[in-house]
């Protein structure tokens, strides 16, 4: 059984028989909810979120908001979230910055010159742990903190490249290498992190998923015993999750797509897929396999040949990308083509989007 994160004492969960029969919300204390992909894609909610959200608060469930993204105050979020009707409180925010903040309060002597790479908002994260923020490498600061800024640009980094390859601590936000946006993925704070690697040879101390600096800070904000790390992306979201022993549920509602679960490696699985934050409300039937094939509610997979074919008569599109991933990740073989047999099998594909 695993472990929950920052728990002294595990809390028991259910057995796995229960754990498929019952809503996420009965088995489960916390969910630590990402945003970025999972409550809203850029600017716009994702359809219905605030509905799934309150329906999952009536239930005892609690949330937190918890996000890589180090643009915004907690307050800002709250705010943003509220505009959206989704149900918040200042306190139910995490961010990366005021994870980053904490380190550096750990690490540093109060008063200590904080180079900050990023928002207002991770700066003042920065002064509020008792640190000075400033925008220049002369003299040399303590430490350079790096986030995700809209408006970071050549300067910013020239300055951090400076106080880097002069000693300083570098301690980085998160490494999404893109954002999910309605006009697709786009830059993320990873890609100004390479940039730096590439100046300076430096190696950051990482805060943000997928290690565990920022879901540790959640859980013990939250006071979590059974939590669940909900994210829409396989390489920080839920390889984070996997890091501290945490449940996870993936949800299709950002950048992860039906083909990229398929292939995800060990480390990067989810225990459950939802296609949105609803799927806290419904139990999750496991995929189970057998000499190998596959199978999930009314649909089965197995491989032949090159292939993996699906089979069934069922109209859950989810139990056949269950039966499908369970398949491939049993064999653990790279991305395959996918086939179907039958009609309804077909349907599911193409909901999918993996029919060829």
């Amino acid at each position: 059984m695993r472990q929950p994160i920052g728990s002294p004492v595990p809390a028991s969960l259910p057995p796995d028989d229960a754990r498929t029969s019952r809503p996420l919300t009965e088995i489960y204390d916390v969910a630590l909810l990402d945003l970025d992909g999972v409550v809203y894609v850029g600017s716009e909610p994702v359809p219905g979120v605030s509905h799934m959200l309150a329906s999952v608060r009536e239930t005892g469930m609690r949330l937190a908001y918890v996000t890589n993204n180090a643009s915004r105050r907690a307050s800002e979020v709250a705010d943003l979230l509220a505009a959206m009707g989704v149900p918040v409180a200042v306190e139910d925010v995490v961010t990366s910055a005021q994870a980053a903040a904490h380190l550096l309060h750990e690490r540093l002597v109060p008063g200590s010159a904080v180079l900050v790479v990023g928002t207002q908002a991770l700066a003042e994260e920065v002064r509020g742990a008792g640190l000075t923020p400033v925008a220049v490498a002369d003299p040399t600061p303590a430490a350079v903190v790096q986030g995700y800024g809209p408006n970071v640009g050549y300067r910013d980094l020239a300055e951090a490249t400076v106080a880097i390859r002069s000693g300083a601590l570098w301690v980085v936000t998160n490494t999404d290498s893109t954002l999910p946006s309605p006009r697709g993925p786009l830059p993320g704070n990873g890609a100004m992190v390479a940039a730096l690697k590439v100046a300076t040879g430096a190696v950051p101390t990482v805060v943000g998923k997928p290690q565990p600096g920022l879901l540790k800070e959640s859980v013990e904000r939250t006071g979590a015993r059974r939590p669940l790390v909900v994210g829409d992306r396989l390489d920080t979201d839920i390889e984070g999750a996997v890091a501290v022993g945490a449940d996870s549920l993936l949800v299709l509602s950002g950048v992860t797509t039906p083909t990229l679960l398929l292939a995800a490696p060990a480390g990067q699985r989810p225990t459950y897929v939802a296609q949105d934050l609803g799927g806290l409300l419904r139990a999750h039937p496991a995929a189970t396999v057998v000499d190998g094939t596959a199978s999930c509610g009314d649909f089965v997979a197995h491989w032949d040949g090159a292939e993996i074919v699906l089979a069934g008569d069922g109209d859950e599109p989810l139990d056949a990308l269950r039966a499908l991933c369970a398949a491939n990740w049993a064999a653990d073989h790279p991305p395959a083509a996918v086939r179907a047999v039958d009609p309804a099998a077909a349907a599911a594909l193409r909901t999918l989007g993996l029919a060829s």
